[in-house]
Formats: C-alpha cells, sequence, structure tokens
C-alpha cells in the first residue's frame, strides 16, 4: 500500500527551516552593505578631492572611514550564503586587519604622510587579495564572478599604486587615493547589485 506525502503546513518548520531564513538574511545584509560601504568609498573619494588644503589628521579621517566601512562590508560578506568556507575565514580576518587599520588612520600615528599612504595601500591590498580567492571559490554564477574579478583586480592595483607611489606631499596622496576611493566605490556598488540579484533569485 502506497501512502501519499503529506504537504508542509503553510508557517510549519520544514518549510521555512531556521538555516534557509538566516542565509536569506545574510544574503540580504550582504549586497545591502556592499552597496552601502562602496557609496561610503565614493562619498568620501568626492569630499576629500573637493576639501580645499585638506591636513593629514582630516585626511586619516576620510581614510580611517573607508577602511572601516571595507572592513564592515567583508565580516558580514564572509557570512553571506555564498561565500565559500575556505574564503570565509580569509574574509573575516581581512575585515578585521581593515578595521584595525581604519583606526589607527584615526590614531596619532596616523600624522604620518608614509605610514597613511601605506595602510591605505595595505587595506585596498587586502580587499582585493581577499576578494580574488572568494572568486575562486564562489557560486555567484558568471556576473557574480566577473564583477568580483573586477573589482579584486582594480582594489589590487589601486593599493600598489598608494604604496609604491613615491608621495612627496599631502595633496598627491590625497588626489590619487582620492580617484581611486571613487572608482573602487562605483565597482563595489556593482558588486552590491549583482549580489542583489543573487539573493532574490536563491528566494525564489
Amino acid at each position: 500500500m502506497t501512502f501519499a506525502a503529506r504537504s508542509p503546513r503553510p508557517g510549519s518548520v520544514s518549510e521555512t527551516p531556521a538555516g534557509t531564513r538566516a542565509a536569506s538574511l545574510l544574503g540580504t545584509s550582504a549586497w545591502r552593505v556592499a552597496i552601502t560601504g562602496g557609496a561610503v568609498a565614493v562619498v568620501v573619494g568626492v569630499v576629500a578631492l573637493l576639501w580645499p588644503g585638506v591636513t593629514l589628521a582630516a585626511a586619516g579621517v576620510f581614510f580611517g572611514v573607508f577602511l572601516l566601512s571595507y572592513g564592515i562590508t567583508q565580516i558580514v560578506e564572509a557570512f553571506g550564503p555564498h561565500a565559500h568556507p575556505t574564503s570565509r575565514g580569509l574574509l573575516v580576518v581581512s575585515g578585521t586587519l581593515s578595521t584595525l587599520l581604519g583606526l589607527m588612520c584615526f590614531h596619532s600615528l596616523a600624522r604620518s604622510l608614509l605610514l597613511l599612504a601605506v595602510w591605505i595601500g595595505f587595506g585596498w591590498i587586502l580587499r582585493g587579495v581577499t576578494l580574488a580567492v572568494a572568486t575562486f571559490n564562489g557560486t555567484e554564477g558568471a556576473r557574480g564572478t566577473a564583477a568580483r574579478s573586477v573589482l579584486a583586480a582594480v582594489s589590487v592595483l589601486a593599493g600598489l599604486t598608494v604604496v609604491v607611489w613615491p608621495f612627496s606631499s599631502l595633496a598627491t596622496l590625497v588626489l590619487v587615493a582620492g580617484i581611486w576611493l571613487i572608482v573602487t566605490g562605483v565597482l563595489e556598488i556593482a558588486h552590491g547589485m549583482v549580489l542583489r540579484r543573487s539573493a532574490a533569485a536563491a528566494r525564489r
């Protein structure tokens, strides 16, 4: 004798398990944080470029905010549904280091032009390498992989430019870093939009 399988009642645990709800929430948070982080980078870049006679202390605050937003973005992204177990730990480490670098930019040690450039550049390189690893292990599909790859390459290039460039003045550092902030911020927003579409498709 065969028995028909009983479909779960609406609202039952089997229909909406805790794991599915958690993954959906993290997916939503990941794209929102990515877009917010990109917007912060663009705003900081524009303000840095337009600020007349920016001081070293003010530049430290600007780029500290940028590094903090990057750090938070990576930590949230690490717990998203598309994060591979291999890259999850790296995202957490990179996000934590970026957050610490941002806090150091607020510290009195940021009065050194060389240190400020190194911290900014190192933060970008960390982000780029982490994205490259996440791209290799990711499950976002062709568009997600392309968005991550471009953002990873541009982030590493921006970091190397800031670290290697022999900046002779704060104005030059702010000009170069501000332009890179706007570029990477726009790419981060595009990446967030891809994550949003991936999260929406996963809920269907």
